[in-house]
């Protein structure tokens, strides 16, 4: 019990070295999670304990570097839940016929993959000339990825299926080039996409949109900030504007549940109306 607790003790202690000297707050993620993932990068970078964990992250910020893979999870593909894309398709598509313009924010968008996706499905419908894609991460090595429009070509297959059955209306492979192993995506698609650092934890809104995705980021926070985010979604988004949230997230018991529509309960596809 007692190195449980020194344990607990250490980690808050690395967590907030962390947020002082970098600007990187992880210190209200679950505790459960955070800790196993400091533990993977502490194998990673080669130290035994926490404390010298934290001698090595305060005195060398390429450590740092190597440390925050480790602790933000990058887990996503094309068209990934190909429902969720297809409800997109037939439930909110109608209502963005109807804008004249249309902003697309992309919270903990990652490598790229879901951004990717709708700008693909909103050339589709004959929507993305008058759309702007906001893609936003803490993690500026996986914006660099995402900027690139190349991932590997083994996932394709994968991809192609998540795309058909998301609703696709042309073919996959019309999307991108191969170039040995991997695989380039047309830079048409990416003429309307802003890439930028937020983070969502500290910073605050910086526009104001009509859809927000943001999908499997939240399960790694605690309640407290589960709810500072749901208030920056709720700020951020205009009136009648839409929300996507992974399908371990939800609304409720955010405070924020009585301002939002039900699109669609099982894809977690809602649409702000107060």
């Amino acid at each position: 019990m007692e190195e449980e607790y020194r344990e607990k003790i250490e980690v808050e202690l690395l967590l907030e070295a962390i947020y002082r000297m970098y600007g990187y707050d992880f210190r209200n993620y679950a505790y459960d999670s955070i800790r196993r993932r400091i533990r993977h990068g502490m194998r990673n970078i080669g130290v035994n304990n926490i404390a010298a964990l934290i001698e090595q992250i305060l005195h060398n910020s390429d450590k740092m570097q190597l440390m925050l893979p480790n602790l933000v999870v990058n887990v996503t593909e094309m068209f990934r839940d190909p429902s969720l894309f297809l409800a997109f398709r037939e439930k909110v598509v109608p209502f963005l016929h109807t804008y004249p313009h249309i902003r697309i924010w992309h919270a903990g968008c990652s490598t790229g993959e879901e951004v990717l996706s709708m700008a693909i499905l909103l050339q589709e419908e004959g929507l993305y000339d008058k759309a702007r894609i906001y893609a936003t991460d803490i993690d500026e090595n996986v914006l660099e990825k995402a900027k690139s429009g190349i991932f590997p070509l083994q996932n394709m297959k994968a991809y192609t299926q998540n795309y058909i059955q998301s609703g696709g209306t042309g073919f996959f492979s019309d999307y991108y080039t191969v170039h040995y192993n991997a695989a380039r995506f047309n830079p048409s698609l990416m003429k309307n996409i802003v890439f930028a650092r937020h983070n969502l934890v500290t910073d605050q809104s910086f526009n104001e949109f009509n859809v927000i995705f943001c999908r499997n980021v939240m399960i790694y926070f605690d309640k407290n900030l589960q709810n500072r985010v749901h208030r920056l979604f709720h700020e951020s988004l205009s009136m009648f504007g839409f929300l996507a949230l992974g399908d371990r997230e939800s609304i409720q018991f955010s405070g924020y549940e009585d301002c939002y529509e039900s699109i669609d309960i099982k894809e977690k596809l809602y649409r702000k109306e107060k």
